[in-house]
């Protein structure tokens, strides 16, 4: 990924697969500076510290897509240990954050905790690292404060589980819409454009073309 705009930054990134779930938490930096932000710390933290470890970056915030367990459940230890803000995601997840005791407790996670973020994150709201300037895309369906952190420059997007290689978020949890997910992908993400490549919560990544053009759950073939 490369940022020809905001003063020739470039961005490193890795994908730390956690918990059971096999969630694709992100470590992403500028290269430059070695500034860097932790996406969905789902868990297994000593997995995630000993990646930025490896990495030889600074943590400056973790940034959460929503609220499920699979994505937030090392959050609050994570900003313990590294004393960083969490930012993100939309308030209507909030319900969700008030949840991940239960939900952890529910499938086997130990350690994980209720919390509040630092900061909420709204439509038209930016977030930045280093030289990497990100958009915010309020996204519901899936849950309804997911978001997605989008770099025109880059002609990138960390989609979380909104948008996937080939499928779509689940929408039979509490507070999802399968119809608020599908208004969600074709009045926010396909408009970004063909060339923008994406980051998702679980599985491969792809495109906007690719997706526009296969996804069977955007061509009516679902």
């Amino acid at each position: 990924m490369t940022d020809e705009t905001e003063h020739n930054a470039q961005a490193g990134g890795t994908i730390i697969p956690v918990t059971l779930f096999q969630q694709n938490c992100m470590l992403l930096w500028d290269e430059t500076t070695r500034q860097a932000v932790v996406i969905d710390p789902g868990g297994d933290v000593p997995l995630i510290l000993d990646a930025i470890a490896k990495a030889n970056v600074q943590v400056e915030q973790i940034w959460l897509t929503h609220g499920h367990i699979d994505h937030v459940g090392g959050a609050d230890e994570l900003r313990e240990a590294l004393k960083v803000e969490i930012i993100g995601p939309h308030r209507a997840d909030e319900f969700l954050l008030d949840l991940v005791e239960d939900s952890g407790t529910k499938y086997g996670m130990t350690g994980t905790r209720n919390f509040k973020p630092d900061r909420w994150l709204d439509e038209g709201d930016t977030v930045s690292v280093g030289g990497l300037s990100f958009d915010i895309l309020h996204c519901p369906g899936h849950s309804p404060g997911s978001v997605v952190y989008y770099s025109k420059a880059m002609k990138f997007a960390h989609v979380g589980d909104v948008l996937f290689a080939g499928s779509v978020g689940r929408t039979d949890f509490p507070g999802c819409s399968h119809e608020a997910l599908i208004n969600s992908i074709t009045t926010k993400l396909l408009p970004l454009g063909d060339d923008v490549g994406f980051i998702c919560g679980h599985g491969p990544g792809s495109s906007i073309g690719q997706e526009r053009m296969t996804n069977p759950f955007l061509t009516g073939q679902a």
